[in-house]
């Protein structure tokens, strides 16, 4: 699997992008700051200029079912959020 999984695209995360030129990435958990840049610049072909990093724990999680009470835990992930260089921009929605 790559550094980068998936792009994400809130209205909180698109507000940023059109005022900020901030985007924000769902990465892997092993990923530092350096390979995230130099993914995102491969990836998209823009100029990356800050990368900030936030990692969240997963979540526990119990139901009761006929069998009986089940408990687990959801996954751990890490977002990056990526600032471009003034002038570049990354359309996600450019082939709907």
């Amino acid at each position: 699997m790559g550094i980068v999984i998936k792009p994400i695209v809130t209205e909180k995360m698109t507000a940023m992008g059109e005022k900020l030129n901030r985007f924000a990435f769902q990465v892997n958990t092993g990923a530092n700051k350096i390979e995230i840049k130099q993914a995102i610049e491969s990836l998209y072909d823009v100029t990356v200029t800050d990368v900030n990093t936030l990692n969240h724990n997963g979540k526990a999680k119990s139901r009761y079912t006929k069998a009986g009470f089940i408990s687990g835990r959801t996954n751990a992930t890490k977002k990056a959020i990526v600032t471009l260089k003034e002038g570049d921009t990354i359309d996600f929605y450019s082939n709907i």
